[in-house]
């Protein structure tokens, strides 16, 4: 599989280095095209501590292993990612920024990012947008129901707890599992919800 993964600005930085962590150990996944948007290079620094080059990003920085890792800078628009003739499985958009869904919503393909993304839409592709805002005004609702409709996939990064989470990484787990889940890729990080053996109903 051949997976695309983007970077913006939205809040949501341990979101993106899992999921590069968990794809590039993943033996289905053979290559992952990387682009951090200037905004998303940002988040990585505030978030992290950790100064990415946008164009050679060292993802190592992030305990990612580089093998799999092709990155483009988001102004290249000749990359492979803007033609449909490469052949990417899916692409993902961890954190999505609203303005990077406004962009994907109205096919405002200024950057590698919104045009790769319009490409995995008109080849009838995975696009698995990865929303971090609340609360949620009317203009964003809107452009979350025009990328479904076009085919997209909103996982809002809002986590379960059904797990019993114990800290902030069995949260972030939660989320990199269920965009897993709609690549198409078997990834088990945390448990996945079961009736337990004993569920006692309170008779009113």
């Amino acid at each position: 599989m051949k997976v695309i993964v983007a970077v913006t600005g939205a809040s949501g930085a341990l979101y993106a280095q899992r999921l590069l962590q968990v794809l590039s150990q993943h033996e289905q996944v053979r290559e992952i095209a990387f682009i951090m948007s200037e905004q998303g290079r940002m988040l990585f620094a505030h978030e992290l501590g950790v100064n990415l080059s946008l164009k050679n990003p060292d993802l190592s920085l992030l305990g990612v292993s580089m093998d799999k890792i092709v990155p483009f800078h988001p102004k290249d628009l000749a990359a492979p990612p803007s033609s449909g003739s490469a052949r990417y499985d899916g692409m993902v958009i961890i954190p999505c920024s609203t303005n990077t869904l406004a962009k994907v919503a109205y096919g405002f393909a200024e950057d590698l990012i919104s045009r790769a993304a319009h490409v995995i839409l008109k080849e009838r592709r995975r696009l698995i947008i990865v929303t971090r805002e609340t609360p949620l005004s009317l203009v964003t609702l809107r452009n979350m129901v025009a990328v479904t409709e076009a085919g997209a996939i909103i996982v809002d990064a809002n986590p379960g707890f059904y797990h019993n989470p114990k800290t902030i990484q069995d949260l972030v787990d939660f989320i990199v599992q269920r965009v897993c889940d709609h690549l198409g890729l078997n990834v088990e990080i945390v448990p996945r919800w079961e009736l337990p053996e004993k569920w006692w109903v309170h008779e009113a």
